[in-house]
């Protein structure tokens, strides 16, 4: 199993001068460590609007500076939000193929639709068709990620006429496709197009395990790739904080976490939010003492690895750690990473070389169905010009100027039978 961390950018009230650029600063610090420590996956969403909870709306920003400061962390997108209001598919093309580009080829290319009525409504998106939207998007996308040109496309919610996207990516056909899953019709919907599971629903071992089993059940026997290739992979996103002691570990992260539940449940179940005047951390403290909290990696060494250990022996191929929650510490953090590279990473990185060549065999028939069905961009044989403006001004000019010409001689002709 390989392990990624995750970053909302959280920031509760009240900010104070220089709260924000302390807290991107101290991200790619975690970054670069993670890296050195051998940390695999450094995840990072995409929301607007949502204050305090995710001050994370330019992520590709934020992973372009991590690429310059690490080796060979992979640098995740967890999500790019697909429907074209948010981001134009070709725009998406442009900037995940620039990442891994610039990153040396290290880029997962996750997407989702949005949920919240503030990130919605903010870009025009109807909630109604958000699902309908993605799909398009996606497939399109991965499509000028790999046609030389991108033949064009006249869909429901977006059209654009016969371009070159450039550049390409560096990983062929196009980094690994994910998809944010919140329940297992999610689930369910990822394995059928071949993509990974990014999950955010934070269940407990004993309910992933029904939900990997499903994947990979409906992965072997109903995939229909939406990309150019398959990504059979689940990913599991849990709290984290470890320390030697127990107690002190919850000290450090359970507050932490059970912000980040309860603003997660105030933008999207609960609340009702004033932009730029309501406090979430204040309505925490005062009404959060049950909050839920993400099923958690947070306790000492033995507690954090028998729980990843139950990940491990269910089939999930990553565990995500959120770490930066609420008011968790920089500084705590670190220690976390430093001392989960020292005592309990090594035995499941010797142990993940051989379950991946074994899921590889297990699941080639699988896969070879599965590419046999994926559908190509066309290829376009005549290719038709674009005239630069100029250019096409003249030929618009002198098409008026024969039919003016014409229309003269006509009448000419017409006026001499007279």
């Amino acid at each position: 199993m390989q392990f990624g961390i995750f970053y909302e950018h959280q920031i509760p009230r009240p900010w104070n001068p220089g709260d924000e650029h302390r807290l991107f600063q101290e991200a790619l610090d975690q970054v670069e460590l993670a890296d050195r420590l051998g940390i695999d996956y450094a995840w990072e969403v995409e929301h607007h609007f949502l204050e305090e909870y995710s001050h994370s709306s330019a992520p590709e920003v934020f992973l372009a500076a991590c690429s310059q400061r690490t080796k060979n962390i992979r640098l995740g997108h967890g999500i790019t939000l697909m429907p074209s209001q948010y981001n134009h598919p070709a725009r998406v093309a442009e900037r995940i193929a620039t990442l891994d580009l610039v990153s040396s080829g290290r880029v997962d290319w996750g997407t989702g639709e949005s949920s919240s009525r503030s990130e919605l409504e903010g870009f025009g998106v109807d909630p109604m068709k958000k699902r309908e939207m993605w799909l398009e998007a996606v497939g399109e996308t991965a499509r000028m990620m790999t046609s030389t040109p991108y033949p064009g496309f006249d869909g429901e919610f977006f059209k654009m006429p016969h371009r070159n996207v450039v550049p390409k990516p560096m990983q062929t056909p196009h980094p690994p496709l994910w998809v944010a899953c919140s329940n297992r019709e999610t689930i369910r919907l990822a394995a059928k197009l071949g993509i990974g599971a990014l999950t955010f629903a934070f269940v407990e071992p004993e309910e992933a395990k029904y939900w990997i089993e499903e994947y990979y059940e409906t992965f072997e026997k109903e995939c229909e790739p939406i990309g150019q290739a398959v990504n059979p992979n689940i990913a599991m996103v849990a709290g984290f904080m470890l320390h030697e002691d127990s107690e002190t570990a919850l000290q450090r992260g359970l507050e932490g976490f059970k912000f980040f539940g309860y603003a997660l449940a105030h933008f999207y179940v609960t609340g009702t939010h004033v932009p730029g005047r309501f406090n979430v951390w204040e309505d925490f403290k005062k009404n959060g003492e049950f909050a839920w909290q993400p099923s958690s990696c947070v306790g000492d060494v033995n507690q954090v690895r028998d729980h990843l250990e139950k990940f491990e022996e269910l089939g999930v191929d990553q565990t995500i750690f959120i770490q930066q929650g609420g008011r968790n510490k920089h500084e705590h953090i670190c220690e976390s990473l430093e001392l989960f590279a020292d005592e309990i990473q090594p035995a499941f990185k010797v142990r993940h070389a051989k379950r991946v060549a074994d899921k590889a065999q297990r699941l080639a028939p699988a896969i070879e169905r599965a590419m046999s069905k994926v559908v190509p961009a066309k290829e376009m044989k005549d290719v038709p010009p674009v005239e630069s403006y100029p250019v096409l001004m003249q030929k618009m000019n002198q098409k008026t100027d024969e039919t003016t010409i014409g229309n003269r001689l006509a009448a000419s002709t017409a006026g001499s039978r007279k």
